[in-house]
């Protein structure tokens, strides 16, 4: 009878040891099998399926490659997580890969029935360089793995860890290029026609974060090769500014979330532009309230300096007046008699040249009027 439960107890202790595994959250790459040569390029999903009746909301990752491949680029447009603590950022001095992103209210797996893999955490793309020397004639196999320290936290409210279990994805690395360049990032960028998803900008000041000073938040995504960057650009109104300073010209800056605005008068239109992998764009725009609004201190500057120029330009009318004057007004008046002088003068010698035309113009005539010649 002893036996026999013995037996039973360890028959139940190894379905537990087998079973466990199997009740584990499973972070995978997909696929598990790739071929690539030089000069080609080839993504690789990280995905995620959590176990049975069990939510997961974090996933805190590393992931290592061996350097004969190198990732180029990393999309989160499809991914799952909306929230990124760190987002994916290549390590190439440690040849890894690492990470830290969530979903609010948790993810519990696909739905049934969907035949869609949604459950992607990211797309990472890996290549070859055209020129390798090593290797030899045989085909090398590298792996690309999950790093010791990845953890996975369930959405239970305690921030429990879960159960994980991972795979490792084998890669043969070709040593001559194909017959073709094979390029699957490149045909995901060239099929991206649509923009970002729309967005808004938030405005917020909290005593304590940026120093009590306005900044904005704002988030976006793209359902296809993901976000590349954003930029702002604050265009100044053009009754805030008598000049307008740099309004029509000034350069887009790129930018994260969240972001210190650098007119805390809030007298500018705050733009911020999100950029897809394939170039498209969105622009968001916000107007912050007129009741929210200050004189900024270029205002003041301007004003001052309206102010300061035109005291200056009167006090030194003002001292050329009282200074030169007199002298002006003296030499202005000698001027003036001196041409009326000249012009009487003038008058004089046309009235003796009159004269002298009478004279020379008179001649001697006889009792019946004719002239007498000399």
């Amino acid at each position: 009878m002893k036996q026999r439960l013995a037996g039973v107890l360890c028959t139940a202790v190894g379905m537990l040891l087998l079973a466990s595994p199997l009740q584990a959250a499973f972070l995978y790459l997909d696929p598990a099998e790739v071929t690539i040569n030089p000069g080609d390029t080839v993504v690789m999903s990280v995905r995620i399926n959590p176990s049975a009746n069990e939510c997961i909301n974090v996933v805190d990752g590393i992931l290592e490659y061996d350097p004969q491949i190198q990732p180029v680029d990393i999309s989160l447009g499809q991914s799952i997580f909306p929230l990124w603590v760190e987002e994916p950022t290549i390590d190439r001095e440690n040849n890894r890969i690492t990470w830290a992103g969530g979903i609010p209210n948790g993810y519990c797996g696909r739905i049934q029935g969907d035949p869609r893999l949604t459950n992607e955490l990211m797309k990472i793309v890996f290549q070859v360089p055209g020129m390798r020397v090593g290797f030899g004639n045989n085909n090398p196999t590298t792996t690309v793995a999950f790093g010791d320290q990845t953890t996975v936290y369930l959405n239970d409210g305690r921030g429990s860890i879960a159960e994980l279990r991972t795979n490792t994805a084998t890669v043969v690395v070709g040593t001559q290029p194909g017959s073709e360049v094979k390029n699957e990032w490149s045909r995901l960028v060239n099929g991206d026609e649509g923009i970002p998803e729309e967005f808004s900008l938030t405005l917020q000041k909290t005593d304590g974060v940026f120093q009590g000073k306005y900044f904005i938040v704002f988030n976006t995504t793209d359902k296809q090769t993901g976000i590349a960057y954003y930029e702002i650009i604050e265009e100044p109104f053009e009754e805030a500014g008598l000049f307008g300073w740099g309004a029509a010209n000034a350069p887009w800056e790129k930018i994260r979330s969240p972001y210190v605005l650098k007119d805390q008068s809030l007298n500018s239109t705050i733009r911020v532009k999100a950029v897809d992998k394939a170039g498209n764009e969105y622009i968001a725009t916000l107007v912050p309230d007129a009741a929210l609004r200050t004189t900024s201190l270029m205002t003041y500057l301007e004003f001052a300096i309206i102010i300061v120029g035109s005291v200056t330009l009167f006090g030194l009318l003002f001292w050329f007046g009282y200074r030169f004057g007199p002298k002006v007004a003296t030499r202005i008046k000698a001027r003036q008699e001196r041409r009326r002088a000249a012009r009487s003068a003038h008058e004089d010698d046309d009235e003796d040249e009159y004269e002298y035309v009478e004279e020379w113009v008179e001649v001697e005539v006889d009792e019946d009027g004719n002239e007498i010649t000399p």
